[in-house]
């Protein structure tokens, strides 16, 4: 019997449905660390959000902006291309459509393109970010979020592979075209479905 096999039967043994994989992930208690570049040392007071693009409220948010808007709790599994999932994940944050909302994109806007730091970029439909489960995101687990993770602050989109979840966001591009982003250019897909093992282009 293979990793994968055991993995799954181990979750049964716990009483968790081993359906919650999706193919080709093990579930795994530990929360690894895997970024691009160096992790970057941002203090809350000086981390802020660009909105820029097809919209008609151009503007920079402060964290303490972002954290004054309605704050959510969610509770979720997360799945990231190199193949762990991690079950039951909590994170406090807005929900990305409330900054949709404070935005106004023009009626043609199809995608956001999310910026970070060192250059990096991810690109997704607009419609994904729309979900009630997509935050901008500031804590995990009861504790701020830590920067090896993507603090003070960072993107969360659960429903896709975790590399489509910016780390360290520090701007948001709305756009009619689409912008194929860092991983995106180097051979992973261009969307990221973990259900469908979206993993490289042509996944």
């Amino acid at each position: 019997m293979g990793f994968f096999d055991r993995n799954r039967e181990e979750l049964e043994a716990l009483g968790i449905d081993p359906a919650r994989l999706p193919d080709g992930q093990y579930h795994t208690d530990r929360f690894p660390v895997l970024h691009v570049g160096d992790v970057p040392s941002i203090a809350p007071a000086t981390c802020s959000l660009k909105l820029f693009g097809e919209i008609d409220n151009h503007a920079t948010l402060t964290l303490a902006d972002i954290q004054a808007l309605p704050n959510v709790d969610v509770k979720t599994d997360i799945h990231c291309v190199t193949k762990w999932s991690k079950f039951d994940t909590v994170w406090r944050g807005v929900r990305f459509r409330d900054v949709v909302e404070l935005a106004q994109p023009h009626t043609a806007v199809q995608h956001v393109i999310q910026h970070a730091v060192y250059g990096y970029t991810t690109n997704l439909p607009l419609a994904d970010y729309l979900h009630d489960n997509v935050l901008l995101t500031w804590q995990f687990d009861g504790e701020p979020l830590e920067a090896i993770h993507g603090g003070p602050l960072r993107v969360l989109v659960p429903h896709l592979y975790f590399w489509k979840s910016a780390k360290w966001i520090e701007g948001l591009e709305f756009s009619s075209s689409d912008k194929p982003g860092f991983w995106e250019r180097n051979g992973y897909h261009n969307y990221g479905d973990p259900w469908k093992a979206q993993r490289y282009t042509n996944d």
